[in-house]
């Protein structure tokens, strides 16, 4: 090898120390990176956004370079929220690392997540597993409510315990079913504030609310969703294609007569959702063609933080509650 040669190797391993990481989105990651268990889904293996295809933009404005500093998703159970949080959680710890709070509503269903939904993740995922050592290592740094990586640290905690949310300042916040968090924690305040107060010194710090929303008028997501960009994901028909939000309103279904009793019956099997362009009914079968084409639009773009709400109405065919479910409920 001459003196060229060894030149330029050098160079080109200067330049590969010093290369900044790939620009990754939150949605790449998890669909090079994430794999799903037979205990935490209905459909183990790789994960595919696609599956869930209007979690795309939720997840990518929580991605290190979108300037969004607030996400807010008010929606029903089993439409992906949880796992939008996951895949934030697994993305930090491998490709933006920095210190990062996880708040359940308790302390007990931290450590339930820990154990059921977090440890499985990493297990199942090569480059977590490299970042993360096997707990039953004493000096791993891998314990049940706290993950110490490269750069960084995942902390998880209750809601119901105040000495969890108010020690280190973190860079990002991510906040589960806060509607069932209490108003007081150990008479030091709102459990929200306490832990939004951990990230003041991080300008560019990050926060996530996700909650299924309780009684209206006691509703933190609900209040945080209307102080948002407010986003409504719009849906094509596929018999006029014209877009329109599903509302409960629109769903249908038959009902008969019995003739013992003289009183109607309802048949929330045969639900139908009503088109409200070209009033033609559309069977669930076509909702998997119509969230493919999905667009998210929001009625306040300009605002940083971003809001994003979705009904029981879009769960994809197979991963929770049915049109007919929804019906007989």
């Amino acid at each position: 090898m001459n003196l060229r040669d060894g030149y330029a190797e050098a160079c080109a391993a200067v330049a590969a120390a010093w290369a900044l990481p790939a620009r990754l989105t939150v949605s790449e990651w998890a669909d090079r990176h994430r794999v799903l268990t037979a205990k935490a889904s209905s459909e183990p293996g790789p994960w595919r956004t696609a599956r869930t295809p209007y979690l795309r933009e939720i997840m990518d404005v929580l991605s290190a370079h979108h300037p969004a500093t607030d996400v807010v998703f008010m929606a029903a159970s089993q439409v992906g929220k949880s796992e939008v949080g996951n895949n934030w959680v697994g993305y930090t710890i491998d490709h933006d690392p920095g210190p990062m709070l996880f708040v359940e509503p308790t302390i007990d269903m931290a450590e339930k997540y820990s154990k059921q939904r977090l440890a499985p993740m990493i297990e199942m995922s090569e480059v977590l597993r490299e970042r993360i050592p096997p707990a039953r290592k004493r000096d791993s740094g891998n314990q049940t409510l706290q993950k110490d990586f490269p750069g960084g640290v995942l902390m998880l905690a209750g809601a119901n315990s105040a000495s969890g949310l108010s020690s280190m300042p973190i860079k990002k916040l991510l906040l589960d079913e806060v509607d069932r968090y209490p108003p007081d924690v150990d008479d030091e305040g709102d459990p929200i504030d306490l832990a939004e107060q951990r990230t003041v010194t991080f300008p560019r710090a990050k926060r996530y609310k996700a909650s299924t929303p309780g009684r209206l008028a006691m509703s933190h997501i609900a209040k945080e969703y209307e102080t948002s960009s407010r986003g409504q994901l719009w849906l094509p028909c596929p018999h006029c294609h014209e877009k329109q939000v599903l509302v409960r309103e629109n769903l249908r279904w038959s009902k008969t007569t019995d003739p013992a009793t003289g009183k109607r019956v309802h048949q929330p099997h045969t639900a139908r959702y009503v088109c409200e362009h070209c009033g033609v009914e559309i069977e669930e079968r076509h909702k998997t063609w119509m969230l493919e084409r999905g667009e998210w639009r929001h009625r306040n773009p300009e605002r940083k933080k971003l809001g994003y709400q979705l009904s029981a109405l879009y769960t994809p065919i197979g991963l929770g509650r049915s049109w007919a479910k929804v019906a007989e409920e």
